[in-house]
């Protein structure tokens, strides 16, 4: 029996034993592995702005649920653990998709495989800007609710193209978009 390595997102996968049935004289098509041609999108191409699993947009924003999420080298439990994050709420940028597994970044960058019983659907950001105001309508100036500092994790509301409502601390206000990190510039929320 031969042995095949494949691999998924830069991850090795497990070796597979040749079917004895299979017919060893297929030529492989150059960039594909032999389970690339597997699609649930059997009428057409996969579009690769959508999950392959969720079908939802990618990449898409998303929040830590508790206080404690690993993020693994690969999308299962015998990958080793990268980093740890230790924010409940924290935002995160879904970007890969396999099984019960979302590949995500931080705001940084950092991240790794992540299970999905782990992330929340309820956005959130975090104000990029030190003492940042929250006012009272999307306008420069319109009076100050409150301040939020750099760091801390806000709830997302509505966003308009450029300013989105953010609540934290029993207080609301608007912000602009280049002041926090987990929403896309041209995201409108309602």
């Amino acid at each position: 029996m031969a042995l095949a390595l494949g691999t998924w997102f830069g991850v090795a996968a497990p070796a597979q034993t040749t079917n004895p049935g299979e017919n060893l004289d297929a030529k492989p098509v150059p960039g594909l592995s032999a389970d690339a041609t597997i699609s649930r999108h059997q009428d057409g191409e996969r579009d690769p702005h959508r999950g392959s699993v969720t079908n939802l947009p990618l990449p898409r924003y998303v929040s830590l649920k508790g206080s404690e999420g690993n993020a693994r080298r690969g999308p299962s439990l015998s990958h080793r653990i990268d980093w740890v994050f230790r924010h409940a709420g924290m935002p995160l940028r879904v970007v890969a998709e396999f099984g019960h597994w979302r590949r995500v970044e931080d705001q940084d960058g950092a991240g790794g495989w992540v299970h999905y019983s782990l992330l929340s659907g309820v956005r959130t950001a975090i104000v990029t800007k030190d003492m940042l105001d929250l006012l009272a309508r999307p306008e420069p100036r319109a009076d100050v609710m409150a301040r939020a500092e750099a760091g801390a994790i806000v709830r997302l509301h509505e966003c308009n193209p450029d300013w989105c409502r953010v609540s934290g601390g029993g207080e609301k206000g608007w912000v602009p978009k280049t002041a926090i990190w987990g929403v896309d510039a041209g995201e409108i929320r309602d």
